[in-house]
């Protein structure tokens, strides 16, 4: 599970009759983006996708991601070091194999060797964004941008 920023240009974001959080496109220092919350399996294949805007939290999409997913463990980044999810994780025993945050107070233990296996979900990225109608999120609505992410996972 992870999320990747994707920048839009300023065109994007003009969609007649709607507006920038229907469209999932997000306002930042660089511009404006969208943020690609992913999920995928063991093999590198993509399994569910959520847009958000590019300021969303990637944590805040986890459960979301999760649900009606059968899965024996989630390898996560640290942007997802969250007490809900590992909760949410616990009580469907589900292993979290999610580096602790610097600043968290009480120390997590996280099974390194297993995590090394959450090259999968980055590889799937560098793949999508091969795409250049990925990379660059030239549609202006969601749902279309959703069916080409769709699309192209496929081809992965």
């Amino acid at each position: 599970m992870d999320g990747s920023v994707i920048r839009a240009p300023a065109c994007a974001a003009g969609a007649a009759y709607s507006s920038a959080e229907n469209e999932a496109v997000g306002r930042s220092k660089g511009g404006f983006g969208c943020k690609i919350h992913a999920l995928c399996d063991g093999l590198g294949m993509p399994i569910k996708f959520i847009l958000t805007g590019g300021q969303e939290a990637e944590c805040k999409q986890a459960i979301s991601l999760l649900e009606n997913v059968n899965a024996s463990a989630v390898l996560a980044d640290k942007a997802y070091d969250t007490n809900e999810l590992r909760e949410w994780l616990a009580i469907r025993e589900i292993k979290a194999v999610i580096p602790p945050k610097s600043n968290r107070k009480e120390d997590i233990e996280c099974d390194y060797w297993h995590y090394k296996e959450r090259h999968a979900i980055e590889c799937m990225f560098g793949k999508l964004k091969h795409y250049r109608r990925i990379a660059t999120r030239y549609e202006k609505k969601a749902i279309n941008y959703m069916g080409m992410l769709s699309f192209s996972s496929v081809l992965l």
